[in-house]
């Protein structure tokens, strides 16, 4: 189960958009692993299995989350990411489009685009049809570009023409 955390993790980062949220999402799926032990079949892809528990976890704590009115609105501020091979505007750039995006979305385009997660083996994390998945992943990716598209020309300087 060990192996798994790096990617349980980074997962949990761009799913969350918070390194905390995702250490606790990361913790709350081991301690559900430990736990439903049992009912995980040997022989079958472990990861997968933690990637469905991790799933159903953020799920219930997003709904949770809505019917909550107590929690601090601190810990609802995104922390940036920070990964030492990349440019940081690229990188902010990046976790606002996904942070705009619908979880549902965003779930699908984690899962295949950056866990690398065949269509079939994302449909069985997210309990949805192959179809839906390949959907979805359309839709992410096109919303994707147009967010980031949006972003750079929002951060460019526009030129006017101006008549003489």
């Amino acid at each position: 189960m060990l192996v798994h955390i790096p990617s349980l993790r980074r997962y949990a980062r761009l799913l969350t958009g918070s390194s905390s949220h995702a250490d606790d999402l990361v913790q709350d799926t081991l301690e559900r692993a430990c736990v439903k032990w049992a009912l995980w079949q040997p022989g079958s892809a472990l990861r997968s299995w933690l990637f469905t528990l991790m799933h159903n976890l953020y799920l219930n704590q997003r709904r949770d989350w809505r019917h909550d009115d107590t929690h601090a609105s601190m810990d609802d501020v995104a922390e940036p990411a920070y990964e030492p091979f990349v440019q940081a505007s690229e990188q902010m750039d990046m976790q606002l489009a996904l942070d705009r995006m619908s979880p549902a979305l965003r779930e699908v385009l984690l899962l295949v685009s950056v866990e690398e997660y065949t269509y079939a083996e994302a449909a069985k994390i997210l309990n949805i049809p192959i179809g839906t998945v390949m959907s979805r992943l359309h839709r992410a990716r096109e919303q994707l570009r147009g967010l980031i598209n949006h972003e750079e020309a929002m951060s460019t300087p526009s030129l006017h023409l101006v008549k003489r």
